[in-house]
Order: structure tokens, then sequence, then C-alpha cells
């Protein structure tokens, strides 16, 4: 049985399809999600809404906080890293993470950003040792293999093409994530959305062609580890 995490992080607070206004990065999330039960319905989801309900961004006292050994934190630093360590678990415990992610002025939503930020945690998501002559850093979630889907939406197009150098939506999430161990990345992504015509509703059609091809080769393959490593 796999663990989903299911995170969006649009402002927008509806689905384009369903609601006015609605947002493209949550209607493809919501379908991964929706696909994905309905293939492994025993399996379990997690769900963390950072687009509405944003974590604290990282302050000094949280930096301090973090950087004490755990024997000697004190209760503020405790109640500083609460929410912090309540993410990092989620994160730990999931087998599929979805991100719902889309692009603002070419990089990822200030709250997604929070997000990364409190879940890069030495001790817990890395490990540090400058003491270490080689490399003093190390990933820590290599326990198990985690899939990590970046599902996305941008005004424009070509972003994977021509425009790709201005692309800071999934080289910004793939590179903190792979730092903590997670390396396995699949996306997909909706362009047009400034356009609002027959490309917008194709470039819809072809994501979500695209996310239902995630469901069937993440499926197989999570499941099968899963009942390997059992």
């Amino acid at each position: 049985m796999a663990h989903l995490l299911h995170i969006d992080s649009s402002a927008r607070p509806g689905r384009s399809g369903s609601d006015a206004h609605g947002s493209h990065t949550r209607r493809l999330s919501h379908h991964f999600v929706q696909r994905w039960l309905a293939q492994h319905p025993a399996d379990t989801v997690a769900y963390r809404d950072v687009g509405l309900t944003p974590p604290a961004p990282v302050t000094g006292a949280w930096i301090h906080s973090a950087f004490t050994p755990v024997d000697a934190r004190e209760d503020w630093m405790r109640d500083t890293l609460a929410e912090s360590d309540a993410l990092v678990a989620e994160l730990i415990a999931a087998d599929v993470i979805v991100i719902g992610a889309p692009m603002y002025n070419f990089g990822m939503p200030a709250q997604l950003k929070a997000y990364i930020d409190n879940i890069v945690r030495v001790g817990l998501t890395f490990g540090f040792d400058r003491n270490r002559s080689a490399e003093p850093y190390w990933p820590m979630l290599t326990d198990k293999p985690r899939q990590v889907v970046v599902l996305t939406a941008r005004g424009g197009y070509s972003y994977d093409g021509e425009l790709a150098h201005l692309n800071h939506v999934e080289p910004a999430l793939r590179a903190p994530l792979n730092y903590l161990g997670l390396s396995d990345f699949h996306s997909a992504a909706i362009e047009y959305d400034e356009f609002g015509d027959a490309r917008l509703a194709a470039s819809i059609s072809r994501a979500e062609q695209q996310v239902d091809a995630l469901v069937e080769k993440l499926g197989g393959t999570v499941e099968a580890r899963i009942e390997v490593a059992a």
C-alpha cells in the first residue's frame, strides 16, 4: 500500500474546469490523485495546501533552533520548529509526492518556496559534518525510493523549449529535493493560460493525458517496490 503526499500551492482556491477562475495546477494534481486512487483504492493520501495556508517563512529564530542540537533545544525552539517538523514528517512518510506548482513571474510561488525552506532540515532531511573532508553534506531521504511529480501551469508557452532558460519552477524544485535524496522526477505542464484560446484547451487535454500516463507508469513501479520491501 503506497502513501501519497498531495501538495497544492496555487493562490487560486478552485480548480479550472470546475470553478470560475480556478487553478490549472489544482486541476492537474486533483486529476492525478483521483486517477491514482481509482487504480489503487487501498492507498492513502495526505493533503497539504500551502497556497491557501502557507508555512511560516524561515526566520533568524528558526535558523537558530534548527542548528541547535536536539537535546539542547529550549521550549521556544521546539515551538518554533513544530510546523517544520510536521512538514518533514509528512514528506518522510510519502512514497509519491505530487506538487501543484504554478509559474509566478518565472518561478514558484512564495508559498511553495516557504514550504521548501521548511523541509530542508539539517539532521532530518540532509546531513552535515564539517569534519568530512570529501563532502560535508549528504542526503538523508534515501531510505526508500520516492517519486516526485511536479504539475505546473504557465501563462505563456515554450518554457520547455526556447524559453527554458526562463523556467525556474521545475529546476528550482528539483535542486533542493535532489539534495535531500529525491531524484526520481516527473512533470507535466499546462501552457497558454493567458491566451485562453484553443491552444490552452489543447494544452490542458495534453497535460491530462500526460498525467494519466504517469499514473500508469508510476503506479505499478511504486506498488512493486513496496511489495519487494515488505
